[in-house]
């Protein structure tokens, strides 16, 4: 496999603190779980395999949660890459639990917060965490209301040094707001792509910040995207409907991260090559009318 840097991925990177500088084309890592990311993947080696392509890859950034499989994941991680290579930057979330059925129930309580991110830290093999975060909503859309009381859990862990870096996800622009006057944000990650638009406005304004925004489920989710725009372009450019659409996403905005899932080393590759694709403006113009 050649090895690729964070220069020849596409979107190259961005600098989210002036210690944490990412791969705009990143890694998430739920779909190295079982089915409906609850309990161990079919093929173990398998998995250990994409997540050492990832680093081939020059890829340095991983989206993953001990709440997928739950444990998996991060078990998996912790065997295929540990010692961690200096450039990489693993990212969690904390704010659920999984239950025997596989449910997502809520763990928002301060001593079930402070437990995640202890979890996260020695699943993974770490001294602290590069950025946790706090995780509001549902599966894809936020809840409203303060969160001040579960972030401030998480900005206390911060200044014990447990956790470099703090991001939000599945939250409203007005949950955003509120933790921004209790400690600074780098990212926050919301449910987004060319057919999901509702945090347009959003995206716009962490930007004008130097923020982050990692839209997941960027292909759809467990539902792959259908469109019949997606798949003219597509047909156009002689592209794979999700190649166009991660290049739309890039395209969208600079603050933009990907994290595309994969248990397969075959669609990393195809992911990562398909996300370097260049989309005209016209083709930009015919996206934009799935999201309106």
């Amino acid at each position: 496999m050649d090895v690729m840097t964070a220069n020849t991925l596409p979107g190259g990177t961005f600098t989210m603190a002036d210690d944490l500088t990412v791969t705009r084309t990143g890694y998430g890592a739920m779909q190295l779980a079982g089915p409906h990311v609850f309990g161990p993947p079919a093929d173990r080696d398998a998995a250990i395999a994409v997540l050492r392509a990832v680093i081939e890859l020059g890829i340095n950034h991983i989206d993953t949660s001990d709440f997928y499989g739950p444990y998996v994941t991060n078990e998996i991680i912790k065997e295929a890459l540990h010692p961690y290579p200096d450039s990489l930057h693993l990212v969690t979330k904390v704010g659920s639990l999984r239950d025997a059925e596989g449910g997502w129930p809520k763990a928002m309580a301060p001593e079930q917060l402070r437990q995640a991110v202890h979890d996260n830290i020695d699943r993974l093999g770490l001294d602290a965490i590069d950025v946790v975060n706090l995780r509001v909503g549902g599966l894809d859309s936020p809840t409203p209301g303060s969160i001040a009381e579960p972030f401030t859990v998480l900005a206390e862990l911060q200044q014990q040094g447990l956790i470099k870096h703090l991001g939000v996800s599945t939250v409203t622009a007005d949950q955003v707001a509120e933790v921004q006057t209790i400690a600074p944000i780098v990212c926050v990650q919301n449910f987004y792509n060319v057919a999901h638009r509702d945090d347009d406005q959003l995206i716009d304004s962490l930007a004008a910040q130097g923020i982050a925004y990692v839209p997941y489920f960027p292909l759809g989710g467990f539902s792959p995207l259908q469109s019949a725009e997606l798949e003219a372009v597509a047909a156009r450019l002689d592209a794979s409907p999700m190649s166009v659409a991660l290049a739309w996403l890039l395209q969208r905005s600079p603050n933009i991260l990907l994290i595309p899932g994969t248990s397969s080393v075959d669609h990393l590759r195809e992911n990562v090559s398909g996300a370097g694709l260049a989309l005209s403006a016209d083709d930009v113009a015919e996206l934009d009318r799935i999201g309106t």
